[in-house]
């Protein structure tokens, strides 16, 4: 083939300052000054300086320590994504690859971002492409396609053919001068349109962002309303200002935000340690709750790679030896580059005849020969096109490939040209199989445990995808279509429920088959590797690329599996079930302290006493009853089904505990009134029993208890109470071994359980008639509209 000079330096400096450059690969992760504005420049934020500049003014300097508590979880959120960001993109290097390319009359190395139009670029076997191109010298070049147009078979090209971006280099060698660049090639124009994001599937943070748009409109003005009626009852400045401030700062669940970002951020981090690129960390959590998962075949349940099966004799004139020498000659001697040649080479490593007169395989031809010394003219091809196959061996054929066999036939020839063969006789069948992956099977077998239903949807043969899918133990391998053979107004709702083995799949077919899984009431995930891939990957729910696909597929995908390892697909799915049952159970600790800093704010609004706390005095509520056990064990293990208990535990758990802090301190207040307690007394014990309080949450939320469990559990309760021994000073706390003050602490905290299941009971009870009037006044306000 002839060597080209391309182009000068020069000439590529012009180019790129004219534009016609190619373009970086998108980033998979947010830039690190978007991850410190996201973390820094919150709503809550905001709320806690204005409410620490409130403090400042009263001069209880200590009282602000909840805005270096703040400080620090924006800090530890920023230090978990980055740390996630970090791993990430140092994963996301090992993916790039380069590009050989022509320039001043020699090849060097080049990243594709560097590419420009008009470049040459020497292109072989393995090789994708990265831009759009013209092919002006070869030898023997054949392409995949595959990534484009969803079918598989190789296809040849000639001087002066176009070469489209996606397409991978499977046989031969050739020069491309490159057409289109950056946005202007086929990738990216087909990426360009598609919307660059998808709507956020992740149930759990939509609640938690809606709980909070709520408590948005609440806070401000409550907390405005309380500062105006402490005035009004003649409540002293410096105590109406530090009561609103506790109020204000008890309805704000910053944690809760925080640990929701953070837990994901973590499981993204384990995840890129295992080799599992996570583009959005709310994709942990759809692809837990996944039901329905579409597998592309080739390099999803197969490695992509072939192996060398059976051969299978059919003359008597040779031995199996002697066939096994002739094929070794043959495959050895033509040395084809395309992936069926290479695994026969490896194979069959004996050559012992001279080959001459070579004939390479093409896709057109679809067979390759040689003339091996004196022995004769052999040629190894697909058997309908090297042989007039009889009735017998027809059958014989098919009964092979509808056993997942590729089948190859061995023949000789009494002629041979570069065209044709004539007088062929067969010696010999050869069986090739896909390699399946060797965790392919178990991987399923997890997912059809885990209540997953598995589908296949490939651009194969349907009966060759269907004996893979046998292979592997996929239910209803058997339950097959050829997509090819429906027509274009087919009910695809329909097709999705009766099939299970989808083969011959058009590009637009996927979208459409993905499209029906929804319709149908699926959360459905999707794997894929190739250009053809994209509509079908970013219109699923969770888009999973293969490290070994194309730049733009992994830039649009949810996840992208570094070592194109499938059973990495487990530890997603136990990542996302961990962080989705963990958050579930740990939210309603958050919430108990939002509920009964709302309804204590309306019930002293119309109270001329002073707000039960101040800001310190919630302190070792907020971190030793809620914040550290709730991190603590939301890295714990929990990989069971989900069960969506975030309502039920606001209703079981957050409801009755908050109503039953609210009861307790109206309790104290009487008490105290009667015996004359001042506000440090009443603070002291209204901080001791909401801690009790939420003691009892937090166990009720760690059921079942293990020994990590009950340590977090009794760990933050021998804290909670060293505080008001070794701290109280600090933290403005009475001493709680007085009398009476302890004794009253004593009984009232004994009386907790009984109060709250008590509450609780009257809770499950009272729920279902407010649903149903809730039902009822939604229906009628939409008959009347």
């Amino acid at each position: 083939m002839q060597e080209l000079t391309g182009l000068t330096s020069a000439e590529v400096q012009v180019r790129v300052h004219q534009g016609l450059k190619n373009t970086e690969p998108k980033p998979l992760t947010k830039s690190t000054g978007r991850i410190i504005a996201e973390n820094v420049f919150t709503l809550f934020n905001l709320i806690n300086v204005v409410l620490a500049v409130m403090v400042f003014t009263t001069g209880s300097y200590k009282n602000m320590l909840f805005l270096l508590i703040a400080t620090v979880n924006t800090l530890i959120g920023i230090f978990q994504e980055l740390r996630s960001k970090r791993q990430i993109d140092k994963m996301a290097l090992l993916s790039h690859s380069s590009i050989t390319v022509i320039r001043n009359g020699k090849a060097e190395s080049i990243a594709p971002a560097e590419i420009v139009e008009g470049d040459t670029l020497k292109i072989t076997l393995g090789d994708q492409l990265p831009v759009d191109g013209k092919i002006i010298a070869t030898q023997e070049l054949e392409v995949d396609e595959s990534q484009i147009t969803g079918e598989a078979d190789p296809i040849t090209k000639a001087v002066g053919d176009s070469v489209t971006s996606g397409s991978f280099v499977v046989s031969g060698n050739a020069y491309v001068q490159v057409t289109k660049v950056g946005d202007a090639t086929f990738v990216n124009s087909l990426t360009a349109k598609i919307k660059p994001t998808k709507q956020n599937n992740s149930r759990l943070l939509r609640l938690i962002n809606r709980i909070i748009r709520i408590l948005t409109i609440i806070i401000v003005p409550l907390g405005a309303i309380l500062l105006a009626s402490r005035f009004f009852h003649g409540v002293g400045y410096n105590q109406a200002i530090l009561g609103t401030v506790a109020a204000m700062m008890g309805m704000i669940p910053e944690g809760l935000v925080l640990l929701s970002s953070v837990t994901l951020a973590v499981s993204a981090y384990n995840l890129a340690r295992q080799h599992v690129l996570v583009r959005d960390l709310a994709s942990i959590e759809t692809l837990a709750r996944v039901d329905t998962i579409c597998l592309d075949k080739t390099g999803t349940i197969t490695t992509g790679k072939l192996q060398f099966k059976e051969l299978q004799l059919a003359t008597n004139n040779y031995s199996t030896t002697e066939v096994s020498a002739i094929l070794g000659s043959l495959v050895n001697g033509i040395a084809d580059t395309n992936e069926t040649a290479q695994t026969l080479q490896q194979h069959f490593t004996e050559h012992p005849y001279v080959v001459s007169h070579v004939v390479p395989f093409s896709s057109a031809r679809k067979w390759s020969g040689a003339e091996l010394g004196d022995t004769g003219n052999f040629a190894l091809g697909a058997p309908q096109f090297v042989l007039d196959l009889t009735p017998a061996q027809r059958e014989q054929v098919a009964t092979f490939a509808k056993a997942g066999n590729r089948v190859l036939a061995l023949v000789q020839a009494d002629h041979m040209t570069t065209t044709e063969l004539q007088g062929t006789r067969l010696l010999a069948f050869i069986l090739i199989t896909d390699v399946i992956r060797p965790d392919a099977e178990s991987t399923l077998e997890y997912l059809r445990n885990q209540g997953v239903t598995v589908k296949v949807i490939s651009g194969d043969d349907p009966t060759t995808v269907a004996q893979i899918a046998r292979a592997t133990n996929i239910p209803g391998w058997n339950q097959l279509v050829d997509m090819s053979q429906v027509p274009d107004d087919a009910d695809y709702r329909e097709l999705t429920n009766r099939y299970k083995i989808f083969g011959r799949v058009k590009p637009d077919q996927k979208e459409q088959l993905i499209k029906a899984l929804q319709a149908n009431g699926h959360t459905v995930a999707m794997t894929g590797d190739g250009v053809n891939d994209i509509l079908a990957l970013r219109q699923s729910n969770c888009g999973i690329a293969m490290a070994s696909g194309n730049e733009s597929t992994k830039s649009i995908a949810d996840f992208v599996l570094m070592n194109s390892n499938f059973s990495a697909l487990i530890n997603v799915l136990k990542e996302g079930r961990r962080v989705i049952n963990n958050i579930d159970s740990i939210a309603s600790l958050y919430l108990i302290k939002t509920m009964f800093s709302v309804m204590l704010s309306i019930i002293f609004l119309f109270l001329a006493k002073d707000y039960p706390f101040e800001p310190i005095q919630l302190t070792p509520i907020n971190s030793l009853m809620v914040g550290i056990p709730s991190f603590l064990l939301a890295l714990a293990p929990a990989f069971h089904p989900i069960k969506d208990r975030f309502v039920a535990g606001i209703t079981g758990i957050s409801l009755p505990s908050a109503l039953t802090v609210v009861i307790n301190i109206l309790v104290i207040n009487g008490i105290g009134a009667l015996l004359h307690w001042n506000q440090l007394q009443l603070s002291t014990l209204s901080v001791l029993i909401t801690g009790f309080v939420c003691w009892q949450a937090l166990i009720l939320v760690s059921r079942p208890l293990n020994p990590y469990k009950s340590t977090v559990v009794l760990s933050s309760i021998v804290l909670f109470l060293l505080t008001f021994i070794f701290l109280r000073h600090f933290f403005g706390f009475a001493s709680i071994f007085s009398w009476p003050l302890g004794a009253v602490g004593l009984v009232l905290i004994l009386l907790i359980n009984p109060l709250f299941l008590g509450l609780q009971r009257l809770v499950d009870r009272v729920t279902p008639v407010v649903q149903t009037w809730h039902h009822q006044l939604q229906h009628r306000f939409a008959r009347s509209k």
